[in-house]
């Protein structure tokens, strides 16, 4: 009996390891290793590089816009400290996030979520990560009822339980993961959380999967077979830009691997542009 969940998990490896099973290629703030994170310019890159999907980080401003940045205030990428909370959009709309990357990105505005949707070609996924606590989600809510998307193609992230768990009942049809990374304890050197303490927290807030933090010396065949054992049926990888890795995670079996490059990690794992039903 022991060797049975070790054969599903050699199973599920091989199935994802074949290129026509290839993994869902998430262009990480849009494709940032060349255009500024988190901008138009960014995501547009992405889909020039083949990604299937392009994830952007969401905060919401004083007058209730959902935009596109990832830090709450705007210091590293615009230049001039304004908490994004704490200002309207016009506001944000007076600083530029480009030139800190490169001279020929300068004016690039904050997006608003309206205008990172509408960089999404049809068939292609937009992964929302929401940087707040749940009072975020009634303004996603009224973005999407407005602008009515192609639903099956948004997937919500999030670090925080709580705003996950807002997601699945106030949009309970929204793919959802919940984001982790590790910390290690200095005197035990035990990586923390635990792959049952990520367990839990995934059925606390009924999350669909699990986001984490590429860290092989953690994630490993082990912790996901501990967390295939109690209910997990999918999970992402971020942020993955050495090939080695990318490799090292496809092996596992994780549906979805988050870069700076897509168009690297592509060409490295020879995948196929696709279109996946599910992620």
């Amino acid at each position: 009996m022991k060797i049975v969940p070790q054969l599903i998990c050699l199973v599920v490896s091989m199935l994802f390891s074949s290129p026509s099973h290839g993994q869902m290629i998430v262009a990480h703030r849009g494709a940032s290793h060349a255009a500024p994170e988190n901008t138009l310019s960014a995501f547009r890159l992405a889909w020039e590089e083949q990604a299937d999907g392009i994830e952007g980080d969401f905060y919401y401003t004083k007058d209730q816009h959902v935009v596109c940045i990832h830090d709450a205030d705007t210091k590293r990428t615009g230049g001039i400290k304004l908490k994004v909370a704490e200002s309207t959009l016009e506001e944000l709309r007076s600083l530029e996030f480009g030139s800190w990357k490169d001279p020929r990105y300068a004016g690039e505005p904050i997006p608003t979520f309206a205008e990172v949707l509408e960089t999404v070609p049809s068939g292609k996924w937009f992964i929302i990560e929401l940087k707040t606590g749940p009072e975020i989600v009634p303004l996603l809510q009224r973005e999407i009822q407005r602008l009515r998307p192609d639903r099956s193609k948004l997937w919500v992230i999030a670090f925080n339980a709580a705003t996950v768990a807002a997601v699945k009942t106030q949009l309970p049809d929204l793919r959802t993961h919940w984001l982790t990374g590790y910390k290690q304890e200095g005197k035990s050197g035990k990586w923390l959380p635990t792959a049952e303490e990520v367990a839990e927290t995934l059925r606390q807030c009924k999350a669909d999967g699990l986001g984490t933090q590429g860290k092989r010396e953690v994630v490993d065949e082990k912790f996901i077979e501990i967390l295939r054992s109690q209910g997990l049926e999918e999970f992402h990888v971020w942020t993955i830009d050495d090939p080695a890795d990318a490799h090292f995670f496809r092996f596992l079996g994780a549906c979805g691997i988050t870069t700076n490059t897509p168009w690297k990690i592509r060409k490295e794992l020879r995948i196929e542009e696709h279109r996946p039903e599910n992620p």
